[in-house]
């Protein structure tokens, strides 16, 4: 593929990648005013969540199949178009159980344009030869941070029914833009690997102490401690500053908005890092940081304590799980990259709802003291498997 059409196929999947972080950043600001409109408690939120994480893992499998057979491209834009659609949707609801019902459709919308734009993002990456995956893994932070910024200032102003339908126009419109270039353009085909590639990275992966695909599931693991941090923050860390420390809305949004710039930062900065450290030490003091940062947030007293928190968690999450699908890649190839990447979101998707049962047996600011567990948890696991990471550039990336 010439190098124009590469350039202009990379400029259309990180117009989805920031557009999946909008809409479900205006979607997650915009949460507390739909617990109070359908007169929901914190369990019963949690159960409506999960409609979806259902959606989501009910089509990732498919979307995978559908991939292979009609191609990433059309599947990423047929995705995206339901999920900016559906957005719209949860304004309208007056229960929980009505509530769960659309997110039904939202999370499948939203889990199958991850898998979809992923494994396009994948393709480009090999055939490019660059180490480009966390430019995409920014871009979505950045349309997160974008997202909720904009929610922040107009939560006071626009009900929730207008601002989510604002978001629906603005996906049509951008998906019909980029998505016109998606579908111009065939996937490009990743090279194979070399025999002393493939002989190296299943020399690294014993090196680790398992098998390659036991190492993989543990990269695979890193990814999902990560992504329950970054889902319950956007789902639950708005509501912790509005409810536990008296928050305005405003200020409430700016919750995720800090943890979302703190993300693109750490992201955009990753490559520096990356050379600096090396992959293993960026994820033991990646998943060490975080861990500080989300106790300060979780148990701080005033509202601006809880936001330098989100911050610092936000950086230290950055790299986790970019380094961990990266690796799995390196490892297992395509595979191993889908792996890491569904355990990645199934952890993004089921923590929320677990942060609403937790909740309710505890406290929020008790319950998200979890994310702190997890980070820690994704230290260790580095810790444990520092011998399988490479730190040099993944073959064919």
């Amino acid at each position: 593929m010439p190098g124009r059409s590469l350039t202009a196929l990379r400029a259309a999947i990180t117009a989805f990648f920031a557009l999946d972080g909008l809409i479900f950043a205006g979607w997650v600001v915009r949460i507390p005013d739909i617990k109070h409109q359908t007169h929901a408690s914190a369990g019963a939120l949690g159960l409506a969540l999960l409609g979806v994480s259902a959606g989501a893992v009910l089509t990732m499998p498919l979307t995978g199949r559908l991939c292979r057979r009609y191609g990433s491209h059309p599947v990423t834009v047929v995705c995206m178009v339901v999920l900016a659609l559906s957005v719209a949707l949860p304004p309208l609801t007056h229960s929980a159980p009505a509530l769960g019902a659309v997110l039904l459709l939202f999370g499948a919308g939203y889990g199958g344009v991850n898998v979809a734009f992923n494994s396009a993002a994948v393709d480009l990456v090999a055939a490019s030869g660059r180490p480009i995956m966390p430019s995409f893994h920014a871009a979505f932070s950045l349309g997160g941070m974008v997202g909720a910024g904009l929610g922040g200032l107009v939560a006071d102003s626009l009900s929730p029914t207008r601002h989510l339908l604002g978001l629906t126009v603005i996906g049509l419109l951008v998906t019909a833009v980029a998505g016109r270039t998606l579908l111009r353009c065939e996937p490009p085909k990743p090279p194979e690997r070399a025999p002393a590639q493939a002989a190296e990275a299943a020399e690294t992966a014993e090196a680790g102490g398992g098998s390659r695909r036991g190492v993989v599931v543990v990269f695979g693991l890193v990814a999902m401690c990560t992504a329950y941090g970054e889902g319950a923050m956007a789902d639950w860390g708005a509501l912790h500053l509005q409810q536990d420390l008296a928050a305005s809305a405003g200020t409430a949004a700016a919750g995720y908005a800090c943890f979302a710039l703190a993300m693109t930062i750490g992201r955009l900065t990753g490559t520096t890092l990356l050379a600096r450290l090396g992959r293993a030490r960026t994820v033991v003091a990646g998943g060490t940081v975080a861990a500080a940062g989300m106790l300060l947030g979780a148990l701080a007293p005033s509202v601006w304590a809880a936001l330098a928190g989100f911050a610092v968690t936000g950086l230290g999450l950055a790299n986790l799980f970019p380094v961990a699908v990266d690796q799995a890649g390196a490892l297992a190839g395509a595979s191993g990259v889908a792996l890491a990447s569904t355990l990645g979101y199934g952890g993004m998707l089921l923590g929320p709802p677990a942060i609403g049962f937790m909740a309710d047996w505890f406290s929020l600011s008790t319950a998200l003291t979890s994310v702190a567990a997890l980070a820690a948890v994704a230290t260790l696991l580095g810790l444990a498997t520092r011998h399988a990471f490479t730190d040099t550039a993944s073959p064919g990336r």
